[in-house]
């Protein structure tokens, strides 16, 4: 008698049809190619949108700030601030209460990116929380829920 696998195709259809984990990766990917495509015309990313907003306070956050914020390690937050600061969108400074650590603010340039991106995300969001139940509020209830 042959051996079956150690995973039955079985247990590939319950995760395919229940797993959390990967029903939030497809959405998360697919809401990213969409406001992607949207922010295309303002020359900005979703992901460097939501960095960007994450930047836009009274006061310049510290880099472990914006880290815990947007759920990254310091690591991929390095490399994604690579990118806008090359671009002239956010300045780099060190903390001077403490020079072991970063502060991050919007430049001008940045400042108006931003300002042109805004009306575009708020169209496009408007538009996915007319397809969801009840305007999205207990999906993102829900995910707030999970953080």
């Amino acid at each position: 008698m042959a051996k079956g696998k150690p995973v039955p195709f079985e247990t590939t259809l319950h995760v395919r049809d229940t797993c959390l984990c990967l029903h939030v990766q497809r959405a998360a990917r697919s809401l990213a190619r969409r406001f992607d495509e949207a922010l295309r015309p303002a020359g900005i990313t979703s992901g460097q949108f939501s960095l960007m907003m994450s930047l836009n306070r009274p006061a310049p956050p510290t880099m472990k700030d914006v880290a815990e914020l947007l759920a990254m390690d310091r690591t991929t937050l390095t490399a994604a601030l690579k990118v806008v600061e090359r671009n002239g969108w956010v300045k780099i400074m060190p903390d001077r209460s403490d020079k072991r650590s970063k502060r991050l603010s919007l430049t001008a340039e940045g400042e108006a990116v931003l300002a042109r991106a805004v009306p575009i995300w708020k169209a496009t969001h408007a538009e996915i929380d007319a397809a969801l139940p009840d305007g999205g509020e207990a999906l993102r209830a829900g995910l707030m829920a999970l953080v």
